[in-house]
């Protein structure tokens, strides 16, 4: 394909598109399915916490931790989040321990992806480790969907959002923001947010985040 004359934007666009395959992701997701629910074992049992102990903290009932970490249930984003805030880590942080850390240079197809069961969500892992404090993320939010994050999983980051294609809106506490393509929005004090997508056409972003 000649990429002559495209812009920066678009040539990103084209070059995600190739690749990203759906049927890659859903053997990823497969996978890793077991991983997730030792990984969130570990760290609860590492604190020294129960599944009791963990829900009071997380928000996230006792019976669908269980279910989770014996990998009887998969967890969606929200739950996901809730469990990484409770742990005090990121949700790039919970996912990146889940896989082999692969260094500086990650290459396109050892980036960790993962869908949420619930919207459908696909969350690319771009970049994270534990020797840098950035970390980036692609995300493809499918039409009508709604992924609400708690104020708690903000408390330890900051983070930008530029929308690449499509129509997003952020609800960030009492405010709601409309973006459009080639939008951005920079996320501040922590306050119960959503990513939505009203339109009918998905929409793709990155998220830049920096751990405090």
């Amino acid at each position: 394909m000649n990429m002559l004359g495209m812009t920066p934007l678009e040539y990103y666009s084209v070059l995600m598109d190739t690749i990203v395959d759906s049927s890659a992701v859903d053997t990823i997701v497969d996978g890793a399915s077991t991983r997730l629910a030792s990984t969130i074992k570990a760290e609860r049992e590492a604190r020294g916490w129960s599944q009791a102990d963990l829900a009071a903290r997380s928000g996230v009932s006792k019976a669908m931790i269980s279910k989770v970490e014996r990998a009887e249930a998969s967890p969606t984003a929200a739950i996901l989040v809730r469990l990484a805030a409770a742990f005090e880590l990121t949700l790039a942080t919970l996912l990146m321990r889940t896989e082999a850390h692969a260094g500086r240079h990650v290459a396109a197809a050892a980036q960790p992806v993962w869908r949420d069961p619930e919207t459908g969500y696909v969350r690319r892992q771009l970049f994270a480790s534990p020797s840098s404090p950035m970390e980036l993320v692609r995300v493809e939010l499918p039409p009508g969907a709604r992924v609400p994050i708690p104020a708690a999983s903000y408390t330890f980051i900051r983070q930008v959002v530029w929308l690449l294609e499509g129509d997003l809106v952020i609800e960030d506490g009492a405010e709601r923001h409309a973006l459009a393509a080639g939008d951005t929005y920079a996320f501040g004090e922590p306050a119960d947010a959503a990513f939505v997508n009203d339109g009918g056409a998905p929409c793709v972003y990155l998220v830049a985040v920096s751990r405090r």
